[in-house]
């Protein structure tokens, strides 16, 4: 199929203080969060004076994309839009069919699949469409790329300047923590059509980046920034429950690399750089976060080369990738639907 356009679609912050709280219903709409929580939250955003940082990262790859595009002969505009702020995706695709696209690919800012990290993607793009009507284009949103060396190698690379900042005598005693945003274990379970991938993804990529990165250090997958009612399970453990059992195992020095994140936005900032790095020096680690691929030059080549794949005769059979999980380009209806509140 030809295509009219690009969309890049990511999840939206907050760019000011009056902004957070509305945001933060968005987000949690529906998911019987506490209000105490969000509240709690919510103060993540005021040490930042109220500001995400994912905007601006957004605004930062949609420049890299378009300059990469110009710079390789791919003549497609690029948009943007967001699931929980603005820009909000329905509004972006109303501006698609003001400007007559009528066929576009999504660039969604996840690698992985599972419901929040692809499913509720596509689900948000059919309510766009559906709410700007039956002259809405068609979307089509790209694979996921968690074993893309453009995303792999970014992250190995992040993760050996790292632990060039660590101290060499103490190699024997470092180790590698691979993060990622957890999701309740209901939903980690419910396999659909292809199986749920989010965790068995992250182990692979998690695999990949410590093979290229430091293949004779130990590693562990965590997680990290959960939500939802305490009394709902979600998957352990928690990065910072695992920091203080580290320091207690003898481990002396760790490199936090968070796979499950393509910027350094708040989940990163915040939650690691923040509470993750005062969990590690109240238990004695030395504790260095390693960057994510943000802008990084292999990083926006991968999305033209996602883009290929769909657009290029043959292009599918070019595609680059270095795990061994099943691959697929598009998702049945019923793949990682959501498994039904009690």
């Amino acid at each position: 199929m030809a295509y009219d356009a690009l969309v890049l679609v990511s999840f939206g912050g907050p760019e000011r203080p009056e902004d957070v709280l509305p945001f933060l219903q968005n987000v949690t709409r529906g998911r019987g969060v506490p209000p105490e929580r969000l509240a709690e939250v919510a103060e993540h955003y005021q040490h930042f004076g109220g500001v995400s940082p994912i905007n601006q990262q957004c605004r930062d790859l949609l420049a890299a994309i378009r300059a990469d595009f110009a710079a390789h002969g791919v003549d497609l505009p690029v948009y943007w839009g967001n699931r929980n702020w603005h820009p909000m995706l329905a509004d972006t695709v109303a501006q698609l069919r003001d400007d007559g696209v009528r066929t576009a690919l999504a660039f969604v800012t996840s690698a992985y699949g599972g419901y929040s990290s692809c499913r509720q993607y596509q689900e948000d793009i059919a309510r766009a469409r559906a709410a700007v009507g039956p002259d809405a284009p068609v979307i089509d949103k790209l694979r996921q790329f968690w074993d893309h060396p453009g995303f792999v190698e970014p992250h190995a690379d992040a993760v050996r300047a790292a632990l060039a900042q660590l101290d060499p005598a103490r190699r024997a005693t470092t180790r590698l923590v691979f993060t990622a945003h957890s999701i309740p274990t209901s939903m980690a379970a419910n396999a659909g059509p292809h199986g749920n991938r989010y965790p068995a993804q992250l182990a692979e990529t998690a695999r990949l980046v410590r093979a290229a990165a430091a293949p004779d250090l130990p590693y562990d997958l965590v997680w990290q920034s959960r939500s939802g009612p305490p009394h709902v399970p979600w998957l352990e453990p928690d990065v910072n429950d695992h920091l203080a059992a580290l320091a207690e195992a003898g481990t002396t020095s760790v490199v936090v690399s968070p796979i499950g994140f393509v910027s350094d936005h708040l989940e990163v900032v915040w939650d690691l750089d923040t509470e993750a790095l005062e969990t590690a020096k109240r238990v004695g680690l030395d504790f260095v976060r390693a960057a994510t691929p943000g802008t990084d030059p292999r990083f926006v080549a991968m999305v033209r080369e996602l883009v290929a794949e769909r657009t290029e005769p043959g292009g599918e059979r070019r595609r680059r990738r270095l795990g061994e999980l099943p691959l697929w380009d598009t998702c049945p209806a019923v793949c990682c639907v959501p498994a039904r509140r009690p």
